[in-house]
């Protein structure tokens, strides 16, 4: 069986942890109306590399504590481009 990827937002940060937050959109079954499901994850980040509004890819892994059993697939990225380097003339 694959492990579960899943994107969202980092929201919250400490030591080799992040929370992310994760949201859906869902068609309620009888009223069809549809509205917003959110949830957040703890995420180990053992490099420490994301920050608070950075937007990431979780893969889900072993536990490593009680409420952390997902960690970083890829490095996160900026929601707002600008990691770049300036150029000075």
């Amino acid at each position: 069986m694959s492990k579960k990827k899943l994107a969202g937002k980092v929201i919250n940060k400490s030591e080799k942890t992040v929370k992310v937050l994760i949201s859906r959109r869902v068609r309620h079954p009888k009223y069809l109306k549809i509205y917003k499901v959110n949830k957040t994850y703890l995420v180990h980040d053992e490099e420490n590399r994301a920050k608070i509004g950075n937007s990431v890819e979780i893969v889900e892994s072993s536990p490593f504590s009680k409420k952390k059993s997902w960690e970083l697939s890829k490095p996160p990225h900026q929601k707002f481009g600008g990691g770049g380097k300036i150029k000075e003339k």
